[in-house]
This record gives structure tokens, C-alpha cells and sequence, in this order.
């Protein structure tokens, strides 16, 4: 099951208590506000992935598709199945580099399975944590989520976040219109979506998750100049995350219901970051 936001206790945690982001899935879409306009046409790269899936399957077969993974000293570029640079659809993450923020030094660091899912794992087994990501219990539920997102074409890249040379949360950068929640919302080409995770409970309540949320935002505007926005899904439910999405210089957009819940979808715009 796709993951949600996480808060222990969503009436006692401060507004910038942001411990997990955003699900993904069908839904009945309501209605939005009037700055979000429904554009009908297919991005050039979903149309390209499409058409892709038949040599990515011939690949897979012939034992031809490989890729790596970034570690933390020296991120290396993951390949696809069918040979193309699979983080291409995200202008290359692992080579976002550490950016200052008011918190400390940040960096998104790829995942590397064999050194970093026994740390996830734990994250995912917090009470704060599973009750909205749902990939609690054996190791394996939460290696195959990671896994699969790994093996993928590259809408999608999981990362640990390092503060100060920390590792101290879990990030899914993705690229929104091209997933299927792009169905349910009205995308637009290029948009970026964010998912995160804050570990350990002492981060948690501190105004870590409102700061790395604008930081990683802006970090994703400035290296992907063809996106105009950066989204999250917080659950509803959560105020605290919605509360630390709003201090983030996000925007409340619309509700929209997901098959295991009803989201927040916030927006932070390219036109409003000097001005939110």
C-alpha cells in the first residue's frame, strides 16, 4: 500500500511536525480551485515510457538490464532496463548536491538497499510511522516498497536524507504527472512530487519538517527548470503535516480521496516562492 503521513498524535503535535507525506492510487477527483486547470494533453515522456515497455521488456528477458545504485560518498546514475539514464525523468537527484538550510547541511542521497533498508526499516516500524505508511512488520514488506521503486523506469527516486551527515529521514522525489495520481488531480507536465518521512521521534516536533520541506522544494525548482510546482498528498487527518506543508510555502489546493484515504493536495508554486 502506498504511503501516507505519519504524526504519533495529530491534536498534540506542533505545526511543524511533518513525519510522513502523501499516497498515491485512483480516486474520484472534487472539485479544485480555480488556479488549477486540467491540461489534457499526455507529457512527451509518458507517451515515451509507453512506448518503451516493449524493449524494456525484451530486455529484462535477454538479461541485458542493469542498473546501480548512489551511495553516499560518490552517487552514480542509475540505468534503466532499457539502457537510458533512469533518474533522467527527475534531472538526475543523485546529483543534486547538499544544500544549506536553516537546519543544517542537507543532502538527498539515493538509496543503497544493502546499507540503508535495515534503517528504513526501523523508521517504518515506528507507531508514528506505520499508522499512515503501512509498511510495518518484516523487513521485506518495507525492502520490497524500496525495491520496486529501485527497479523502476525513474519517475521515481528514493532517498535518504542526510543532515549535517546524518541520515535522518526518507524522501520520494517522483514526478507526479506521471504517476497514476496524475489521474486524480489536475496535473501538469513536470510536476514533482515530494514524499518524506522524518525517523527518529527526537526530530519529530521540532520545526525540522516544515524547513527541510521548503528547502527540498526549492531545491527541486531549482534543478528541474521545467517544473512549475512541487505537490504533496498529506492525509487530511494530519493537521500537523498539513500545518508544516502551509509553513513550507505550500498552498491548500483541493481534497481529493485516494483508495486509502482523503489528501491535502498542496502546491508549491514556482510564480509564488519568493511571495510563501
Amino acid at each position: 500500500m502506498p504511503p501516507t503521513d505519519a504524526s504519533a498524535n495529530a491534536a498534540t503535535a506542533t505545526a511543524t511536525d511533518a513525519d510522513a507525506c502523501t499516497a498515491r492510487g485512483p480516486a474520484e477527483v472534487p472539485g479544485t480551485d480555480c488556479e488549477d486547470t486540467l491540461d489534457l494533453r499526455l507529457p512527451d515522456e509518458f507517451l515515451a515510457l509507453i512506448a518503451n515497455e516493449t524493449v524494456g521488456a525484451a530486455a529484462q528477458q535477454s538479461g541485458v538490464a542493469s542498473r546501480t545504485q548512489a551511495g553516499a560518498g560518490n552517487p552514480a546514475q542509475a540505468v534503466g532496463v532499457d539502457g537510458s539514464a533512469r533518474d533522467d525523468l527527475l534531472d538526475t537527484v543523485a546529483d543534486w548536491g547538499p544544500v544549506a538550510t536553516p537546519v543544517g547541511l542537507f543532502h538527498l542521497v539515493p538509496v543503497r538497499p544493502e546499507r540503508d533498508l535495515p534503517l528504513i526499516g526501523g523508521w517504518m516500524n515506528a507507531p508514528a510511522v506505520a499508522e499512515y505508511w503501512e509498511l510495518d512488520g518484516p523487513q521485506n514488506r518495507t525492502e520490497d516498497h524500496v525495491r520496486a521503486q529501485l527497479a523502476g523506469d525513474g519517475r521515481c527516486v528514493p532517498c535518504l536524507g542526510v543532515l549535517d551527515g546524518v541520515p535522518m529521514s526518507y524522501w520520494e522525489i517522483y514526478r507526479a504527472d506521471l504517476d497514476p495520481v496524475a489521474r486524480h488531480y489536475p496535473a501538469r507536465p513536470h510536476d514533482t512530487g515530494i514524499h518524506l518521512l522524518i525517523g527518529a521521534a527526537a526530530d519529530r516536533g521540532r520545526g525540522l519538517g516544515s524547513a527541510l520541506l521548503r528547502s527540498v522544494a526549492d531545491l527541486a525548482l531549482d534543478k528541474r527548470p521545467a517544473c512549475a510546482r512541487v505537490i504533496a498528498e498529506p492525509d487530511v487527518r494530519n493537521a500537523p503535516s498539513v500545518s508544516a506543508f502551509l509553513s513550507a510555502g505550500f498552498r491548500f489546493s483541493a481534497e481529493i480521496d485516494l483508495p486509502d484515504k482523503r489528501a491535502a493536495l498542496m502546491i508549491r508554486d514556482r510564480s509564488l516562492r519568493d511571495l510563501m
